[in-house]
Protein backbone atom coordinates (compact mmCIF):
# COMPACT_ATOMS: atom_id res chain seq x y z
CA UNK A 1 0.00 0.00 0.00
CA UNK A 2 2.84 2.65 0.97
CA UNK A 3 4.57 1.22 -2.13
CA UNK A 4 1.73 2.30 -4.16
CA UNK A 5 1.20 5.73 -3.26
CA UNK A 6 4.71 6.44 -3.33
CA UNK A 7 4.90 5.70 -7.01
CA UNK A 8 1.42 7.54 -7.54
CA UNK A 9 2.63 10.61 -6.09
CA UNK A 10 5.92 10.33 -8.28
CA UNK A 11 4.09 9.88 -11.64
CA UNK A 12 1.43 12.97 -10.94
CA UNK A 13 4.28 15.28 -9.64
CA UNK A 14 6.81 14.36 -12.90
CA UNK A 15 4.06 13.85 -15.87
CA UNK A 16 4.23 17.41 -16.07
CA UNK A 17 7.92 17.20 -17.29
CA UNK A 18 7.68 13.78 -18.78
CA UNK A 19 5.39 14.43 -21.45
CA UNK A 20 5.36 18.31 -22.29
CA UNK A 21 3.35 19.07 -25.12
CA UNK A 22 4.75 20.59 -27.78
CA UNK A 23 3.36 24.13 -28.68
CA UNK A 24 4.27 24.21 -31.98
CA UNK A 25 2.08 21.62 -33.22
CA UNK A 26 -1.33 23.40 -31.26
CA UNK A 27 -3.77 23.20 -33.93
CA UNK A 28 -2.52 20.89 -36.74
CA UNK A 29 -4.01 17.24 -35.41
CA UNK A 30 -7.53 16.33 -36.82
CA UNK A 31 -10.95 14.70 -35.58
CA UNK A 32 -10.75 17.12 -32.67
CA UNK A 33 -14.20 15.71 -32.09
CA UNK A 34 -12.40 12.95 -30.02
CA UNK A 35 -11.22 15.20 -27.49
CA UNK A 36 -15.31 15.66 -26.55
CA UNK A 37 -16.48 13.87 -23.57
CA UNK A 38 -19.77 13.03 -24.47
CA UNK A 39 -21.34 12.25 -21.28
CA UNK A 40 -22.61 14.40 -18.52
CA UNK A 41 -21.26 12.73 -15.34
CA UNK A 42 -17.36 12.52 -15.56
CA UNK A 43 -18.02 15.60 -17.74
CA UNK A 44 -19.00 17.34 -14.48
CA UNK A 45 -15.31 16.30 -12.81
CA UNK A 46 -14.02 18.02 -15.53
CA UNK A 47 -12.76 14.69 -16.80
CA UNK A 48 -10.89 14.20 -13.75
CA UNK A 49 -12.17 10.46 -13.48
CA UNK A 50 -9.14 8.65 -15.46
CA UNK A 51 -9.15 6.51 -12.30
CA UNK A 52 -12.51 6.54 -11.08
CA UNK A 53 -14.93 6.58 -14.03
CA UNK A 54 -17.21 3.57 -14.16
CA UNK A 55 -19.40 1.74 -17.04
CA UNK A 56 -20.02 3.15 -20.29
CA UNK A 57 -18.72 6.89 -19.18
CA UNK A 58 -14.61 5.12 -18.54
CA UNK A 59 -15.23 4.18 -22.78
CA UNK A 60 -13.91 7.79 -22.78
CA UNK A 61 -12.45 8.61 -19.73
CA UNK A 62 -10.17 5.40 -19.33
CA UNK A 63 -11.41 2.41 -21.15
CA UNK A 64 -10.25 -0.27 -18.06
CA UNK A 65 -13.18 1.37 -16.06
CA UNK A 66 -15.66 -0.48 -18.27
CA UNK A 67 -14.41 -3.54 -16.19
CA UNK A 68 -16.73 -2.05 -13.48
CA UNK A 69 -20.14 -2.65 -14.83
CA UNK A 70 -22.75 -4.87 -13.12
CA UNK A 71 -25.05 -6.68 -15.24
CA UNK A 72 -25.87 -4.45 -17.93
CA UNK A 73 -26.03 -0.34 -18.91
CA UNK A 74 -27.84 1.77 -21.34
CA UNK A 75 -27.23 5.60 -21.71
CA UNK A 76 -28.14 8.78 -24.09
CA UNK A 77 -26.86 12.07 -23.40
CA UNK A 78 -27.49 15.27 -25.66
CA UNK A 79 -25.17 18.32 -25.72
CA UNK A 80 -26.13 21.57 -27.04
CA UNK A 81 -22.16 21.77 -28.51
CA UNK A 82 -20.47 25.37 -27.33
CA UNK A 83 -23.33 26.87 -26.45
CA UNK A 84 -24.99 29.10 -28.89
CA UNK A 85 -23.08 27.32 -31.67
CA UNK A 86 -25.84 25.46 -32.85
CA UNK A 87 -24.53 22.01 -32.84
CA UNK A 88 -25.75 18.97 -31.79
CA UNK A 89 -23.98 16.33 -30.05
CA UNK A 90 -25.40 13.18 -29.58
CA UNK A 91 -24.21 10.06 -27.88
CA UNK A 92 -25.81 6.32 -26.99
CA UNK A 93 -24.30 3.32 -26.29
CA UNK A 94 -24.45 -0.13 -24.16
CA UNK A 95 -22.23 -1.86 -22.19
CA UNK A 96 -23.08 -5.79 -21.14
CA UNK A 97 -21.46 -8.23 -18.61
CA UNK A 98 -20.38 -10.85 -20.70
CA UNK A 99 -18.61 -13.25 -18.24
CA UNK A 100 -17.36 -13.13 -14.84
CA UNK A 101 -14.38 -11.32 -15.60
CA UNK A 102 -15.28 -9.51 -19.45
CA UNK A 103 -17.23 -6.43 -19.90
CA UNK A 104 -18.11 -5.70 -23.70
CA UNK A 105 -19.45 -1.99 -24.60
CA UNK A 106 -20.78 -0.42 -27.81
CA UNK A 107 -21.29 3.61 -28.18
CA UNK A 108 -21.76 5.91 -30.87
CA UNK A 109 -21.41 9.56 -30.66
CA UNK A 110 -22.77 11.76 -33.52
CA UNK A 111 -22.08 15.36 -34.03
CA UNK A 112 -24.65 17.60 -36.00
CA UNK A 113 -23.83 21.61 -37.49
CA UNK A 114 -27.42 22.21 -38.98
CA UNK A 115 -28.01 23.02 -42.15
CA UNK A 116 -25.40 25.70 -43.92
CA UNK A 117 -26.65 27.24 -47.37
CA UNK A 118 -24.66 26.30 -50.04
CA UNK A 119 -22.62 28.72 -51.79
CA UNK A 120 -20.50 29.51 -54.97
CA UNK A 121 -18.65 32.15 -56.78
CA UNK A 122 -21.42 32.56 -59.11
CA UNK A 123 -23.64 32.56 -56.02
CA UNK A 124 -21.71 34.04 -53.16
CA UNK A 125 -25.59 34.92 -51.44
CA UNK A 126 -26.46 31.29 -51.93
CA UNK A 127 -30.11 30.33 -52.44
CA UNK A 128 -29.31 26.87 -53.92
CA UNK A 129 -30.06 24.67 -51.21
CA UNK A 130 -28.18 23.49 -47.91
CA UNK A 131 -25.95 20.82 -46.69
CA UNK A 132 -25.41 19.21 -43.29
CA UNK A 133 -21.66 18.21 -41.71
CA UNK A 134 -21.49 15.56 -39.67
CA UNK A 135 -19.09 13.71 -37.70
CA UNK A 136 -19.60 10.22 -36.11
CA UNK A 137 -17.55 7.91 -33.90
CA UNK A 138 -18.14 4.25 -33.19
CA UNK A 139 -16.82 2.34 -30.53
CA UNK A 140 -16.37 -1.12 -29.47
CA UNK A 141 -15.13 -1.80 -26.43
CA UNK A 142 -13.99 -4.85 -23.81
CA UNK A 143 -12.43 -4.80 -20.26
CA UNK A 144 -11.32 -7.45 -17.96
CA UNK A 145 -10.52 -7.92 -14.59
CA UNK A 146 -7.22 -9.13 -14.25
CA UNK A 147 -6.95 -9.22 -10.34
CA UNK A 148 -8.90 -8.11 -7.65
CA UNK A 149 -6.75 -4.94 -7.70
CA UNK A 150 -5.69 -4.99 -11.56
CA UNK A 151 -8.35 -3.98 -14.43
CA UNK A 152 -7.30 -3.80 -18.29
CA UNK A 153 -9.34 -2.49 -21.63
CA UNK A 154 -8.67 -1.36 -24.99
CA UNK A 155 -11.26 0.49 -27.18
CA UNK A 156 -11.56 0.62 -31.19
CA UNK A 157 -12.44 3.58 -32.56
CA UNK A 158 -14.27 4.35 -36.63
CA UNK A 159 -14.38 7.85 -36.88
CA UNK A 160 -16.16 9.22 -40.27
CA UNK A 161 -16.54 13.27 -41.00
CA UNK A 162 -18.53 14.81 -44.47
CA UNK A 163 -20.07 17.61 -45.70
CA UNK A 164 -22.40 17.16 -49.10
CA UNK A 165 -18.79 16.97 -51.42
CA UNK A 166 -16.17 15.57 -49.06
CA UNK A 167 -15.47 12.85 -46.78
CA UNK A 168 -12.99 11.33 -44.76
CA UNK A 169 -12.90 7.77 -42.30
CA UNK A 170 -10.68 6.60 -40.03
CA UNK A 171 -9.87 3.86 -37.11
CA UNK A 172 -8.16 4.87 -33.54
CA UNK A 173 -7.08 3.05 -30.56
CA UNK A 174 -7.71 3.10 -26.95
CA UNK A 175 -5.75 1.39 -24.07
CA UNK A 176 -6.17 1.79 -20.19
CA UNK A 177 -5.41 -0.01 -17.18
CA UNK A 178 -6.51 0.98 -13.48
CA UNK A 179 -5.12 -0.21 -10.29
CA UNK A 180 -7.27 0.00 -7.00
CA UNK A 181 -6.29 -0.70 -3.33
CA UNK A 182 -7.00 0.04 0.18
CA UNK A 183 -8.94 -1.55 3.05
CA UNK A 184 -12.53 -0.55 1.30
CA UNK A 185 -10.99 -0.32 -2.64
CA UNK A 186 -10.74 3.73 -1.73
CA UNK A 187 -7.37 4.31 -3.72
CA UNK A 188 -7.12 4.37 -7.23
CA UNK A 189 -4.50 5.02 -10.07
CA UNK A 190 -5.30 5.05 -14.11
CA UNK A 191 -3.47 5.53 -16.88
CA UNK A 192 -5.12 5.90 -20.57
CA UNK A 193 -3.59 6.04 -23.60
CA UNK A 194 -6.28 7.11 -26.71
CA UNK A 195 -6.68 8.59 -30.06
CA UNK A 196 -3.58 6.53 -31.50
CA UNK A 197 -4.45 5.35 -35.34
CA UNK A 198 -2.76 6.00 -38.90
CA UNK A 199 -3.40 9.58 -40.47
CA UNK A 200 -6.51 10.12 -41.99
CA UNK A 201 -7.04 12.24 -45.82
CA UNK A 202 -10.24 14.10 -47.04
CA UNK A 203 -11.41 12.65 -50.55
CA UNK A 204 -14.63 14.02 -52.32
CA UNK A 205 -15.41 15.94 -55.60
CA UNK A 206 -15.02 18.88 -53.70
CA UNK A 207 -11.46 18.93 -54.08
CA UNK A 208 -11.86 18.21 -58.17
CA UNK A 209 -12.27 21.80 -60.39
CA UNK A 210 -13.03 21.79 -64.33
CA UNK A 211 -10.19 23.78 -66.12
CA UNK A 212 -10.70 24.45 -70.37
CA UNK A 213 -7.13 24.45 -72.27
CA UNK A 214 -6.74 27.57 -74.16
CA UNK A 215 -5.01 25.57 -77.67
CA UNK A 216 -7.89 22.55 -77.97
CA UNK A 217 -11.19 24.17 -76.05
CA UNK A 218 -11.10 20.69 -73.67
CA UNK A 219 -12.27 20.52 -70.57
CA UNK A 220 -10.77 18.50 -68.12
CA UNK A 221 -11.45 17.92 -64.55
CA UNK A 222 -8.19 18.31 -62.20
CA UNK A 223 -8.40 16.74 -58.87
CA UNK A 224 -6.26 18.49 -56.12
CA UNK A 225 -4.28 16.75 -53.49
CA UNK A 226 -5.14 17.15 -49.94
CA UNK A 227 -3.13 16.88 -47.16
CA UNK A 228 -3.24 14.41 -44.34
CA UNK A 229 -3.79 14.80 -40.98
CA UNK A 230 -2.94 13.41 -37.87
CA UNK A 231 -5.42 12.00 -34.70
CA UNK A 232 -5.21 13.97 -31.65
CA UNK A 233 -3.07 11.40 -29.38
CA UNK A 234 -2.70 11.73 -26.20
CA UNK A 235 -1.61 10.11 -22.44
CA UNK A 236 -3.59 10.75 -19.45
CA UNK A 237 -2.58 9.83 -15.73
CA UNK A 238 -5.08 10.32 -12.67
CA UNK A 239 -5.86 9.30 -9.15
CA UNK A 240 -8.97 9.61 -7.19
CA UNK A 241 -9.28 8.41 -3.14
CA UNK A 242 -12.63 8.18 -1.66
CA UNK A 243 -13.11 9.63 1.63
CA UNK A 244 -16.09 7.39 2.86
CA UNK A 245 -17.81 8.86 5.82
CA UNK A 246 -20.40 6.95 6.52
CA UNK A 247 -22.57 4.13 4.89
CA UNK A 248 -24.68 6.89 2.99
CA UNK A 249 -22.61 9.36 1.96
CA UNK A 250 -18.87 9.38 0.57
CA UNK A 251 -16.73 12.28 -1.29
CA UNK A 252 -14.39 11.27 -3.92
CA UNK A 253 -11.35 13.46 -4.83
CA UNK A 254 -10.17 12.94 -8.30
CA UNK A 255 -6.60 14.45 -9.81
CA UNK A 256 -5.44 14.13 -13.45
CA UNK A 257 -3.06 14.93 -16.25
CA UNK A 258 -3.28 15.05 -19.52
CA UNK A 259 -0.36 15.25 -22.09
CA UNK A 260 -1.70 15.89 -25.37
CA UNK A 261 0.54 16.00 -28.64
CA UNK A 262 -1.88 18.75 -30.39
CA UNK A 263 -2.25 21.21 -28.06
CA UNK A 264 -1.37 22.34 -24.28
CA UNK A 265 -1.04 20.29 -21.70
CA UNK A 266 -4.08 20.00 -18.97
CA UNK A 267 -4.67 19.65 -15.38
CA UNK A 268 -7.68 18.59 -13.76
CA UNK A 269 -9.18 17.91 -10.51
CA UNK A 270 -13.02 17.24 -9.21
CA UNK A 271 -14.74 16.51 -6.26
CA UNK A 272 -17.92 14.15 -6.60
CA UNK A 273 -19.88 14.18 -3.40
CA UNK A 274 -22.46 11.31 -3.45
CA UNK A 275 -25.22 10.18 -0.77
CA UNK A 276 -27.61 6.81 -1.17
CA UNK A 277 -30.18 5.39 0.97
CA UNK A 278 -32.65 2.36 -0.24
CA UNK A 279 -34.64 4.17 -2.71
CA UNK A 280 -32.64 6.72 -3.75
CA UNK A 281 -28.76 7.84 -4.99
CA UNK A 282 -27.81 11.47 -5.63
CA UNK A 283 -24.41 12.67 -6.98
CA UNK A 284 -23.13 16.54 -7.04
CA UNK A 285 -19.98 17.49 -9.24
CA UNK A 286 -17.48 20.20 -9.66
CA UNK A 287 -14.34 20.22 -11.44
CA UNK A 288 -11.71 23.14 -13.04
CA UNK A 289 -9.53 22.10 -15.89
CA UNK A 290 -6.40 24.26 -16.12
CA UNK A 291 -3.99 24.59 -19.15
CA UNK A 292 -1.51 27.14 -20.02
CA UNK A 293 -2.91 30.99 -20.86
CA UNK A 294 -6.34 29.55 -19.40
CA UNK A 295 -7.13 32.63 -17.93
CA UNK A 296 -5.76 35.12 -20.77
CA UNK A 297 -8.54 36.25 -23.18
CA UNK A 298 -5.98 37.12 -25.73
CA UNK A 299 -3.95 33.95 -25.18
CA UNK A 300 -5.91 31.08 -24.69
CA UNK A 301 -6.51 28.39 -27.56
CA UNK A 302 -9.32 26.56 -25.84
CA UNK A 303 -12.61 27.86 -25.61
CA UNK A 304 -13.80 26.01 -22.65
CA UNK A 305 -13.05 28.44 -19.64
CA UNK A 306 -12.28 25.47 -16.78
CA UNK A 307 -14.77 24.97 -14.27
CA UNK A 308 -17.82 22.42 -14.91
CA UNK A 309 -20.56 21.22 -12.36
CA UNK A 310 -23.28 18.92 -12.38
CA UNK A 311 -25.37 16.43 -10.91
CA UNK A 312 -27.39 12.90 -11.07
CA UNK A 313 -30.21 11.43 -9.39
CA UNK A 314 -31.05 7.69 -9.18
CA UNK A 315 -33.82 5.73 -8.39
CA UNK A 316 -33.09 2.77 -7.04
CA UNK A 317 -35.69 -0.12 -7.76
CA UNK A 318 -36.20 -3.95 -7.11
CA UNK A 319 -34.27 -6.25 -4.91
CA UNK A 320 -30.85 -5.95 -6.71
CA UNK A 321 -31.16 -2.41 -6.70
CA UNK A 322 -31.13 -1.45 -10.32
CA UNK A 323 -30.40 2.12 -11.42
CA UNK A 324 -32.76 4.70 -13.41
CA UNK A 325 -31.16 7.93 -13.56
CA UNK A 326 -31.31 11.57 -14.80
CA UNK A 327 -27.50 13.37 -15.22
CA UNK A 328 -26.91 17.20 -16.50
CA UNK A 329 -23.47 18.55 -16.50
CA UNK A 330 -22.90 22.56 -17.15
CA UNK A 331 -19.48 23.56 -19.20
CA UNK A 332 -18.73 27.05 -19.61
CA UNK A 333 -17.40 28.20 -23.21
CA UNK A 334 -16.59 31.80 -22.83
CA UNK A 335 -18.39 33.89 -25.48
CA UNK A 336 -20.53 30.77 -26.23
CA UNK A 337 -22.17 30.90 -23.35
CA UNK A 338 -23.01 27.37 -21.37
CA UNK A 339 -22.96 24.15 -22.75
CA UNK A 340 -25.33 22.05 -21.51
CA UNK A 341 -25.11 18.08 -21.43
CA UNK A 342 -28.44 16.23 -20.30
CA UNK A 343 -28.81 12.12 -20.26
CA UNK A 344 -30.25 9.05 -18.86
CA UNK A 345 -28.46 6.23 -17.87
CA UNK A 346 -30.45 3.01 -17.13
CA UNK A 347 -27.94 0.29 -15.00
CA UNK A 348 -29.51 -3.43 -14.61
CA UNK A 349 -27.62 -5.33 -11.77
Amino acid sequence: MKNSLKIAFVLLCFAPTLFAGNEDRVGSAGASDLLINPWARSSSLGDAGIASANGLEATYMNIAGLAFTDQTQLKFNYSNWMGTAGISFNSAGIAQRISESGVLAISIQSMNFGDIPITTVENPEGNIGFFSPRTNIFNVGYARTFSSSIYGGINFKVISANISNLKTSGVAIDAGIRYVTGEQEQVKFGIALKNVGPVMKYKGDGLAQQAAYVTTGFIASLEERSSAFEMPSLLSIGGSYDFIFNEVSKLNLALGFTANSFSNDQYRIGLDYGMTNDRMAFNIRGGYVYEKNLLSLENRSNALVGPTAGFSIDALVGEDKSALGVEYCARFAGIFGTIHTLGVTIALK
